[in-house]
């Protein structure tokens, strides 16, 4: 069965996004002169090991202008323009990509993800769209949270968990550009 794991940059103290929405604090741009070695070899296993992209509505609107124009982000972003992707979304019609095959667009998050889960294929990638990953920890259906943990703290903003959580840890990994990667599995 396929897993759905949810992927946010945060700060030391569970920050996932500012108070205004915005990442200002994200550090480690994964594919530059300057990228450290490791994480680059970590962030493109991660590619390696999904084949479908979900976005809550916001975050495709951010991404859709960006990503698919992206050609500065070399083979990582080939693999995430070449993803499956599905928008949640209760006012969209259709989620464009570029010159890539368009997102599908879901108004069922829960019951599509279910039925990803059981199709073939390799693990699901839920990425930011902190409203929705909310909800879907609430139904169940997280199977994993991946943490890119930046050197700075903000106090205030959205956090990541904001209620109580059973975790496994699968993984706590630093690099050589301040980042930590923390990966947890989440009891449903």
């Amino acid at each position: 069965m396929r897993k759905l794991v949810v992927q946010q940059w945060v700060t030391v103290d569970n920050i996932a996004a500012e108070e205004d929405g915005g990442l200002s604090f994200v550090s480690g741009e994964p594919f530059s002169e300057k990228t450290d070695p490791a994480f680059k070899a970590s962030m493109m296993g991660f590619g390696d090991s999904i084949d479908t992209m979900i976005l809550g509505a916001n975050t495709y609107q951010q991404a859709k202008d960006y990503w698919p124009y992206a050609e500065e982000q070399g083979e990582w972003g080939e693999k995430v323009n070449n993803l499956t992707k599905y928008v949640v979304s209760s006012t969209l019609d259709a989620a464009p990509w570029g010159g890539y095959p368009a997102a599908t667009v879901t108004r069922e998050p829960v019951a599509t993800i279910r039925a990803l889960k059981e199709q073939e294929g390799k693990d699901l990638w839920l990425w930011g769209s902190l409203k929705l990953m909310h909800s879907l920890l609430a139904a169940g259906v997280v199977d994993e949270v991946r943490m890119l943990v930046c050197p700075v703290s903000r106090a205030k903003g959205t956090r990541v968990f904001e209620d109580t959580r059973n975790l496994k840890v699968l993984e706590a990994t630093s690099f050589g550009n301040g980042l930590v990667l923390l990966r947890y599995g989440v009891d449903n």
